[in-house]
């Protein structure tokens, strides 16, 4: 069988599949159906993306395995990202929470017992000096 593809050849535009046949069965459907987001994606992005998966997510892997560097890895996966319609998120930040697990828990309960209001344990939370002393 012949890979599908989800762009037209001749115009660029998305196509739709309005025809699925069961092989075991016979059974015919016919509607308008998206082949999803996938199928945008030119072949050797998609070959990129199955070795992605492949090996879990592990860029170090693929560029080994493609023979790429790791920031060749990152950016053709940003590219592959945006072609998806999707906006790349900036870099997962480091925990820098101004507040230990034991005193987020501390506020959490007093905030339970109604001994603070919630505005009062949002500020807490965000560790604003102001409501430190309160």
């Amino acid at each position: 069988m012949h890979p599908i593809f989800g762009k037209c050849p001749v115009c660029g535009q998305e196509l739709t599949v309005t025809r699925l046949e069961c092989r075991g069965c016979g059974t015919d459907i016919a509607g308008q159906f998206s082949l999803g987001r996938l199928t945008l994606l030119q072949p050797e992005d998609m070959a990129f993306v199955e070795t992605f998966i492949k090996n879990r997510g592990n860029a170090y892997k693929v560029g080994e395995e493609m023979g790429l560097p790791y920031s060749t890895v990152r950016a053709r996966l940003t590219e592959i990202i945006r072609a998806l319609g999707y906006e790349p998120g900036a870099e997962p930040k480091e925990d820098t929470s101004p507040v230990t697990p034991e005193k987020r828990k501390s506020i959490l309960d007093d905030l339970a017992r109604g001994k603070i209001t919630s505005e009062m344990a949002i500020r807490l939370l965000q560790g604003e000096p102001s409501a430190q002393g309160a």
